[in-house]
């Protein structure tokens, strides 16, 4: 029996056997204007609501509070840029300074409580200020990743109908720069609903021609603006949209809401990533996804703590060093990245020769999360770096993890290839498609009991009804992750892939994640990603591509007959593994998530949509010509961009 840490099985306890006493405890941690009339409503079930009555505001909880509590002075947010070799500080003091008077100045336009902003920004500070700014006068912003397809961030603007957009104009990538501003341009054009406004910041490596009338320019209308005060809102009044994959036809706005946001990662924060106020917390993300809404942006504020926002790849900029030079320069004390990350590093230093050069005594944990921490990943980045590896799972509608083992409950013994256990206030299980539980290690839908926990998402965005039906009705009395995997005899759980990652081989059901693991513990692979492609007799055979690590040069196809032979060895002949070729890189989102499910649609020979986040398009192209070699047709072509590429 695996002997987990006393504080962690009594929050456990706790939050199961009385959930309101337990998150209203919790809830100290937070200013209040007014209390809640009620710890948990569940009158309008199962649209379930936290702290119903209360009112507060999420903006004086991050700086004002902070100010007043004498952090004035301490760092608030620290800005790397490595790509444009800059380090900013900004204080509490200076970036409260900074969020009045955006505040103000959006308050002078017309803007209110309950108006939405769209915010489409790159990683620069102006993005946090702009976010925090919306929270001070109850204003909702929606944040779309800067650089998004114009056609995607139209949906969003005719779904969120925003007062003013909030960007600038260009982003900056490795060796390229992208410019922001024709991008919004054709999007208002698009658009049934047209902002009144829109505030440019405008950056030196590429200026952006401005509508007169429309366009204003961010140094004027800061520098104008008078600084406001904070507008008090109810506990269940929404604080941001965020739209997620899945956006084809209506979009998908995943609402959180401020009163339970601010309980769940303040308890986070503390609870989970063992993290002190005063300390430096690094989320290496980007603020277009819900890790840079919670760990960036809102958590660390909260907390007392200094955030890092990190304007970089791991790689390339200028080196596979980069994270532990932070680390070092800011004493860096707990980080969160994505696996695909370490493993760019790993790809890059495979020795992990470059981690020597600095001096990481300040860094005591690395949590990883976006998707499946590979066993040999996690392993590696052990070793290399001396600290805990902590892969832990959780979805943009939970805004918080789901699943982790939680440093500040006493770490428990980790296994390779789980995220450990459910965290308290989840009830996490594993059922089949009737909604029966499944016994130890048997693979099955990922579900959650309801209700769920403070900071998770009440409803979408104007759709209460495609909430119920797309969360709720699947799995009556549970809320459906969209993920599958297992929980093993200790309660760790596995998750091994999306639901639609799940491959029907002659009858069996595989997931690609277990082929996956077993890919990536050869000596020379670097990364790797299996999905399933069509067959006339099987109905579905597993396919892989495998990226070797640098500096590899023993015959490919001698590589690529051992890793056949693995998945025969360790999963065995059910698998149907017999096809594997080598890639020079794999097609992700931003955000870290391989595209598989383009990838399959590739060699299955159908037209296949662009995601509007993909890292770089090119790579589809190479992908094609990879899977012409090994015999599959290739595909007839992208269609327009459509979608997120998150779903997969």
């Amino acid at each position: 029996m695996i002997a987990l840490s006393p504080e962690f099985e009594a929050a456990t306890k706790a939050a199961a056997d009385d959930p309101e006493a337990f998150w209203a405890d919790a809830a100290k941690a937070i200013h209040w204007e007014k209390p809640w009339d009620k710890v948990f409503d569940d009158s309008n079930a199962p649209l379930y609501r936290w702290f119903t009555g209360a009112q507060v505001n999420t903006c004086y909880n991050c700086l004002d509070r902070q100010v007043e509590a004498g952090r004035g002075d301490q760092d608030a947010l620290i800005y790397e840029s490595p790509i444009t070799d800059k380090t900013e500080h900004f204080t509490y003091s200076d970036l409260l300074a900074r969020v009045a008077k955006v505040a103000g100045g959006m308050a002078a336009l017309g803007v209110t409580k309950g108006d939405r902003v769209i915010i489409y920004m790159p990683m620069v500070p102006e993005a946090i200020i702009s976010m925090l700014a919306c929270a001070r006068i109850g204003a909702v912003h929606s944040v779309v990743f800067g650089g998004f397809a114009a056609n995607e961030l139209a949906t969003r603007i005719d779904d969120a109908e925003p007062k003013l957009i909030l960007s600038a104009s260009c982003g900056i990538e490795p060796g390229k720069i992208v410019a922001y501003k024709p991008l919004l341009d054709r999007a208002i054009a698009m658009a049934s609903a047209k902002p009144d406004h829109c505030i440019i910041l405008q950056r030196p490596q590429q200026l952006a021609s401005m509508i007169e009338g429309r366009d204003i320019d961010w140094v004027g209308f800061e520098s104008e603006a008078e600084p406001t005060g904070c507008v008090t809102v109810e506990a269940t009044d929404p604080l941001y949209i965020i739209y997620t994959s899945g956006t084809t036809g209506e979009p998908k706005g995943i609402v959180r809401d401020n009163g339970s946001h601010l309980v769940a990662l303040a308890w986070s924060m503390q609870n989970i990533y063992g993290v002190n106020p005063g300390e430096v917390f690094w989320a290496a993300s980007d603020v277009g996804w819900v890790v840079g809404h919670s760990y960036i942006c809102y958590g660390p504020l909260l907390h007392g703590c200094t955030a890092i926002l990190f304007e970089g790849k791991p790689v390339g900029t200028p080196d596979a060093a980069t994270y532990w030079r932070i680390i070092e320069r800011h004493k860096v004390t707990v980080m969160f990245t994505a696996p695909t990350a370490i493993r760019a590093i790993k790809q890059q230093d495979p020795d992990g020769k470059l981690v020597k050069d600095f001096d990481l005594s300040s860094f005591r944990v690395l949590y990883v999360a976006g998707e499946r921490g590979d066993p040999d990943t996690i392993a590696w980045g052990e070793q290399i770096l001396g600290v805990p590896i902590i892969d832990h799972w959780w979805q943009t509608e939970s805004g918080w993890p789901i699943n982790s083992n939680c440093a500040g409950l006493g770490l428990y013994p980790v296994k390779h290839g789980s995220p450990g256990k459910a965290v308290p206030g989840f009830d996490v299980q594993v059922v089949d498609e009737g909604c029966n539980p499944v016994g130890p290690n048997e693979t099955g839908a990922i579900v959650i009991k309801l209700p769920l926990p403070p900071g998770c998402l009440p409803t979408l965005w104007g759709h209460d009804d495609a909430y119920i039906s797309k969360y709720l009705t699947d799995y009556p009395g549970y809320y459906k992750t969209g993920d599958a995997g297992f929980i093993d005899e200790d309660g760790y759980l596995f998750v091994m892939s999306r639901t639609d990652d799940i491959i029907n081989v002659a009858g069996h059901r595989l997931s690609t994640g277990a082929i996956e693991e077993v890919l990536s513990n050869h000596v020379d692979v670097a990364e790797v990603a299996v999905f399933g492609v069509a067959d006339a007799l099987k109905g579905q055979v597993p396919l892989g591509l495998a990226v070797l690590k640098a500096g590899v040069n023993r015959d490919p196809q001698l590589i690529l007959g051992e890793l056949v032979q693995s998945v025969r060895d360790q999963i065995g002949p059910v698998a149907a593994f017999k096809t594997a070729g080598i890639a020079q890189r794999l097609p992700k989102t931003r955000s870290g998530k391989i595209l598989r499910g383009t990838m399959q649609k590739i060699a299955d020979g159908l037209a296949y949509p662009i995601p509007a986040t993909i890292d770089d398009v090119d790579i589809l192209f190479e992908i094609e010509q990879a899977l012409q070699l090994l015999g599959y047709a290739g595909g007839p072509g992208p269609m327009p961009a459509d979608g997120d590429g998150d779903a997969t």
